[in-house]
């Protein structure tokens, strides 16, 4: 028997609208108002299926619409917080646990919204013999973030042993 295959689809291209669109993150031109199939939604993205359910279940806040067929469907909120979390766990190195952390104390929607979190780390405290030895405290801003974020993973690691 041999099958008949079918003619392929024209993939759908999907384009960011000019700027003044107004919108906070860009709106996808094209999109359907069902929203998109988790495999348009991960090429969007530029990551994998698997790794869109996966977040799903590790992040509570992560609740696409489903069909009555199960089917998952993203719509434009949905995407802006997958970015978020991409961005968290791909470009600024959290780890899930940390990323879930950051968000739940900076709050989704303040994060959604461009809201800078407010980070507020104490400035070290040097003792009179420490200043006199020449120990001088970080004055590199981006030391104390990463000290902040080792730290921040630190803690979720322990939490996870205990």
């Amino acid at each position: 028997m041999t099958r008949k295959s079918r003619p392929a689809a024209p993939k759908r291209k999907f384009l960011k609208p000019p700027a003044s669109a107004g919108a906070s993150t860009p709106r996808l031109a094209g999109m359907p108002e069902r929203g998109l199939k988790i495999g348009e939604a991960a090429e969007v993205l530029g990551v994998e299926t698997y790794v869109l359910r996966f977040w799903e279940t590790q992040f509570a806040f992560l609740k696409p619409r489903h069909s009555k067929t199960r089917h998952r469907f993203y719509h434009d909120r949905d995407l802006e917080v997958l970015r978020l979390i991409k961005r968290l766990l791909h470009e600024e190195g959290f780890t899930i646990a940390g990323a879930n952390k950051y968000i739940r104390e900076n709050g989704l929607e303040n994060l959604l919204s461009g809201k800078a979190p407010s980070t507020s780390i104490p400035e070290p405290v040097i003792s009179s013999g420490e200043a006199e030895a020449g120990h001088q405290p970080a004055a590199n801003g981006e030391v104390m973030r990463v000290l902040s974020d080792v730290r921040r993973d630190l803690e979720s690691l322990h939490k996870m042993l205990e």
